[in-house]
């Protein structure tokens, strides 16, 4: 039978090389051995991205509501977020209980790509 093996978020960004700086330096990927043009390859534990250069294409940060394009599920949100904000990245929100029992916090990217990282509230 099929399987879908993997998974790999693409995203338009506006200037690779500060994305991918960010992604590697501040969020704690590591570069994929995949080489394009145009493109950084990405992974963090099993979460992969894939970073194309659109220098012309409107940022995600003017799209409001419509930015969000993850939702990392974690163990140790607490912890996650103090290494985040220790290099430095855009945090939007810190690490609160929400009444559908997970605890979250949010960030966002240099385009203004958010992602929200929760973990299961232990009841």
């Amino acid at each position: 039978m099929a399987q879908i093996v993997n998974s790999r978020c693409v995203l338009a960004v506006c200037d690779l090389d500060v994305s991918t700086r960010y992604y590697l330096n501040v969020l704690g990927f590591t570069r994929d051995p995949i080489d394009a043009p145009g493109w950084s390859f990405l992974t963090r534990d099993t979460f992969r991205v894939m970073l194309g250069e659109c220098v012309d294409e409107r940022p995600a940060g003017e799209l409001g509501n419509h930015s969000y394009f993850a939702y990392w599920n974690v163990e140790g949100v607490d912890g996650l977020y103090e290494e985040f904000e220790a290099k430095g990245a855009l945090l939007t929100s810190s690490p609160m209980n929400k009444p559908w029992g997970l605890r979250e916090f949010t960030l966002k990217t240099p385009d203004g790509h958010r992602i929200t990282c929760g973990e299961l509230v232990s009841q």
